[in-house]
């Protein structure tokens, strides 16, 4: 699809119909836009719910100058939905929000900016603060990033290969010119869905466009509020979740190596993880049945040491 606008709005959504209507609320919101072409597009995940009808209602009372599309993906994951997005987008950028991801009114404005001001940055985060239903434990803050809370500073941030650092999907820009480059056709993971807590689907597309020497940015301009339901601070939930992201990370890890020292990396990797568990066991041994954040660390740390041989055994590098 050729590039016509400046920047598309892309929502990828599984059963939002509860969530959306904030989100189309604030976008029809918007600040600073009036020279801006952009459009909004709500990719529909294989919803089971109301979500078509909700957006085919706010479409019959569209009053914007600016266009909100609907498309359906048959295939469950988010990476199906984000290529969808991008298939069906006109703009130059392509920002992602999902649809519990609440942007201020300056947020598509501060998007657009960025991406100008910096021509060499192929992908780009936003602040991202939580909304939590119910407060966190005191000790959350240790692994909150991984619930895509971002907050970095005031200050623009350029992500550096080396660091093992990359924003997360939710409020993130792209450039469709760097996507569409570097971004592999069949990604290895798609997401996670019913059955199958493998994530990591979008550190695997950010690390193929960092590969490529396009750079990665945090950009603090672009807020977000990302609600938190309470059932994401359960156990029950965040032990397979952390377990997900573990037993992705290997290939994430090895996507920037040289295939010559894979073999290397393979072992210093496993040295280093264990070293994490048997320091985790040793300080916190005492906490390990108790303390939530200390055992989702020590489930990170113990699945992204068996990461290789999970994916190995699991077809995953036959993808």
């Amino acid at each position: 699809m050729t590039e016509n606008l400046d920047f598309t709005v892309a929502i990828p959504t599984y059963n939002g119909e509860s969530r959306l209507p904030e989100l189309l609320e604030r976008l029809q919101n918007q600040l600073h836009t009036e020279n801006l072409s952009w459009e909004i597009i709500v990719v529909d995940n294989n919803s089971t719910d109301n979500t078509a009808k909700v957006v085919q209602s706010y479409q019959q009372n569209w009053q914007c100058p600016y266009p909100l599309k609907y498309c359906f993906e048959a295939r469950q994951g988010a990476a199906y939905a984000r290529k969808m997005a991008v298939q069906q987008a006109k703009g130059r950028f392509i920002g992602f929000l999902d649809d519990d991801n609440y942007p201020v009114s300056n947020w598509v404005s501060a998007a657009y900016a960025f991406g100008e001001k910096y021509p060499q940055a192929g992908a780009y985060g936003s602040q991202i603060h939580p909304d939590w239903e119910i407060e966190p434990p005191e000790n959350f803050q240790r692994i909150a990033p991984f619930l895509a809370i971002t907050e970095r500073g005031n200050l623009p941030l350029l992500y550096e290969a080396t660091k093992k650092l990359l924003p997360p999907s939710a409020g993130l820009v792209v450039r469709r010119k760097a996507w569409l480059e570097n971004v592999p056709d069949k990604p290895i993971f798609i997401g996670r869905v019913k059955g199958n807590m493998l994530g990591s689907e979008d550190l695997e597309l950010l690390s193929h466009i960092q590969k490529s020497e396009w750079q990665i940015w945090y950009n603090p301009e672009m807020e977000v509020y990302h609600k938190i339901p309470k059932f994401r601070l359960q156990k029950d939930y965040l032990i397979p979740f952390f377990r997900g992201i573990g037993l992705s990370r290997y290939v994430i890890r090895i996507i920037n190596v040289q295939p010559w020292y894979r073999p290397v990396a393979f072992f210093a990797y496993m040295i280093n993880d264990l070293r994490k568990i048997a320091f985790h066991l040793l300080k916190y041994r005492t906490k390990l049945k108790h303390d939530l954040v200390v055992a989702c660390e020590m489930e990170l740390f113990l699945s992204s040491l068996i990461s290789p041989f999970y994916l190995w055994k699991n077809g995953y590098f036959k993808k």
